[in-house]
């Protein structure tokens, strides 16, 4: 995971982590914010923590299969201890290496810097699913509730920064538009879902009432904003020429999400019971089943997309890049997108679909995550 440091010119903005973003991407095109160290190129860039959103989806996936089988929530357990160990590990390399505002006058790198509020949410969310076998109820709660305030607040910061960023500093071609685009704008759906776990522990009243309220509002925030660049990277799709190298990885991030919208919507109709009156309960209800399914039809589509175009690659040739998380997070958000649909149906349609979908997410993140290891080992201890 750890890039070799390479010096450049003074002169030379140097944004890009070794392996992080094929350099052929479009739209190299360099920010006039002032940069430190330039001559520096950074260790570790932000889309790394998309192996702890990969990790932790796999766990909190599990948690939600219409079928259980034994073993799976202890091997559940232990995947998501591993998201927290991997998590803080990222999160004290990334920090100390100081690199925040030359990654924000990047164009490219700038867009993944809402993984790690996702990253947090993530293992926020196993914490409330798995935490209280491991630490206490309590303590799995704070912990809980803690990576979520954490999570959504850095959340919001990329949602309005990175696209100010955009508007503001940043330069691109007309072909410049990709999945990596969705990155800033996914957390506050991811925030809406996971604060929805945390309604029924929240006092009743005025904070459960506002907690509930301020999720969907998260919930809008992220559905309008990812409709509109989902938008954006479709045109591109269609206007230019096929993605090659390590953009096609991020073409599964609209499918992440997508299965965000469908988990979220499922998640905040079963908090609002108990919350909003009875008319609101049956109308969340409603909206959760038929709005899910409606939304999920559109996922199975940009899941289509994205294998054949990855196919299309992998024929080509793909070297291994971290963008190849990508695939992971999007398929496990299908997963519990699929999950939610047949919670709320009970229809084969979804049930066995979901226990499929999920075999293939767990086949999925153990190649991605030998082959991250042996990226790692190869620059720890050289190539």
């Amino acid at each position: 995971m750890f890039d070799a440091v390479t010096r450049r010119p003074r002169s030379a903005r140097v944004v890009q982590t070794e392996g992080d973003v094929d350099p052929r991407l479009p739209n190299r095109a360099r920010s006039p914010l002032p940069t430190a160290n330039d001559e520096v190129r950074p260790l570790l860039g932000p889309s790394w923590f998309a192996a702890v959103m990969g990790t932790g989806i796999v766990a909190n996936a599990a948690a939600t299969l219409p079928r259980s089988f034994p073993g799976l929530r202890t091997a559940a357990t232990v995947v998501w201890l591993a998201a927290g160990l991997l998590l803080v590990v990222l999160m004290i390399g990334y920090v100390r290496q100081r690199v925040l505002r030359l990654h924000a006058a990047d164009p490219i790198q700038a867009q993944f810097l809402g993984a790690p509020a996702v990253a947090l949410l993530t293992v926020a969310a196993g914490a409330l699913q798995f935490g209280q076998p491991v630490i206490g109820a309590r303590a799995a709660l704070d912990l809980g509730g803690a990576l979520w305030s954490l999570g959504t607040a850095l959340g919001l910061a990329t949602a309005c920064a990175v696209p100010y960023l955009m508007i503001t500093r940043h330069r691109f071609a007309p072909d410049a538009a990709f999945g990596g685009w969705l990155m800033p704008v996914v957390p506050p759906l991811v925030s809406a879902t996971t604060g929805a776990l945390l309604v029924p522990h929240t006092p009743t009243g005025q904070p459960r009432l506002a907690l509930l309220l301020g999720c969907f509002a998260l919930f809008g925030l992220g559905l309008v904003t990812v409709l509109l660049v989902l938008a954006m990277v479709y045109s591109r799709l269609v206007h230019h020429d096929a993605p090659t190298g390590a953009m096609v990885p991020t073409v599964w991030i609209g499918l992440g999400a997508l299965g965000q919208v469908v988990t979220g919507l499922s998640a905040l109709a079963a908090a609002v019971p108990g919350t909003l009156p009875a008319p609101y309960v049956q109308g969340a209800a409603v909206l959760a089943l038929l709005g899910g399914v409606a939304v999920w039809g559109f996922a199975i589509l940009w899941l289509a997309l994205a294998v054949a175009l990855t196919v299309r690659e992998f024929r080509a040739g793909l070297p291994f890049a971290p963008t190849w998380w990508s695939f992971i997070f999007p398929l496990g958000a299908l997963v519990t997108a699929t999950a939610a649909a047949a919670a709320r149906t009970d229809s084969q349609l979804f049930i066995w679909p979901t226990v499929v979908l999920y075999t293939l997410l767990v086949a999925a993140w153990l190649v991605v995550a030998y082959r991250s290891l042996r990226h790692a080992a190869a620059h720890a201890f050289g190539r």
